[in-house]
């Protein structure tokens, strides 16, 4: 049951059997959209796989009767959200270890560009929240990622249980929209591009994501309109004005986190595709300063 006065998405269109992201996004994100505010409704039992400090957080602010997955135990639980909350290597061997019936109730909430690996698992339709919150550690309350730019919050879901997500991390006193497609896109993008950004630009400067803001802004401002004017390009969305100030304000507000260039083929991976793709085809590097800024770190 939907909460007073919060009006439900439109559903997934599954993607193609080619499994291009750059098509599939072209085709589904066309048109307005629009984003709501869930409240907590009755909250229902998860299935969380992975014990950690999301993992518990989201436990902790249950009804109390989820069932914890372990390394190495059965995926088994109650009916409804499987929330997957460990790393993104992890994520073959869990589908793998799913049974084919519950593999829809997946839900994955991994940094990075998750949707050309879910179209090639047959998991183009599942539910992908971006997270804003952080977990200091294990048993701590989480903190969410409000910005002067964003009070109203940045976390945001997609799909068929994004209204259960929402509804418990509004019982920890934590916010998150419900987005449609081409709203949940334009976000993706944008949260791929800060943690592209300042991840590299940080382990240039071996300094903190703080750090990166307040004494490399330009730099880090240079890539991000650089990343997000080429991802935009290449999934066919438009991203609303004003990215650079709500990347460096949401850097703000996590500055103690460090930086380092890793999930490589998840995060600037993506970029670096493009990269490659448009030299293959004769054209100019649509981003020119985050190659550089690879070969530097000696990530390529």
């Amino acid at each position: 049951m939907l909460c007073a006065g919060l009006k439900r998405v439109r559903p997934f269109v599954a993607a193609g059997s080619s499994g291009n992201v750059h098509q599939y996004y072209r085709r589904h994100t066309a048109g307005t959209s629009r984003s709501v505010q869930c409240c907590a409704t009755m909250q229902q039992a998860f299935t969380i796989i992975g014990g950690g400090r999301v993992g518990q957080a989201l436990a902790d602010m249950g009804p109390g009767s989820d069932v914890i997955v372990r390394r190495g135990e059965p995926i088994s639980g109650p009916p409804g959200p499987i929330l997957v909350a460990t790393r993104n290597d992890a994520l073959d061997g869990i589908v793998d270890a799913t049974p084919e019936d519950r593999r829809q109730d997946l839900v994955f909430l991994q940094n990075g560009m998750l949707q050309p690996w879910l179209d090639k698992r047959g998991l183009g339709d599942n539910t992908q929240v971006l997270v804003y919150f952080a977990v200091a550690k294990l048993g701590d309350r989480p903190t969410d990622g409000k910005t002067a730019v964003n009070p109203e919050g940045l976390t945001a879901a997609y799909g068929r249980h994004a209204e259960a997500v929402a509804a418990r991390l509004a019982a920890g006193g934590l916010s998150c929209k419900v987005l449609d497609r081409p709203a949940f896109t334009r976000a993706m993008l944008e949260k791929l591009v800060w943690i592209s950004a300042f991840m590299v630009v940080g382990a240039k400067h071996k300094v903190s994501v703080g750090e990166v803001e307040s004494r490399h802004k330009q730099e880090v401002s240079e890539l991000i309109t650089e990343l997000a004017a080429a991802g935009a390009d290449a999934l066919g969305v438009q991203l609303e004005s004003g990215v650079v100030e709500r990347l460096n304000a949401y850097a703000r507000s996590v500055a103690h986190f460090p930086t380092a260039v890793k999930e490589f083929e998840w995060r600037n991976g993506y970029f670096y595709g493009l990269t490659q793709q448009a030299l293959q085809q004769g054209r100019p590097d649509p981003c020119l300063k985050h190659t550089a800024l690879l070969k530097e770190v000696k990530a390529i």
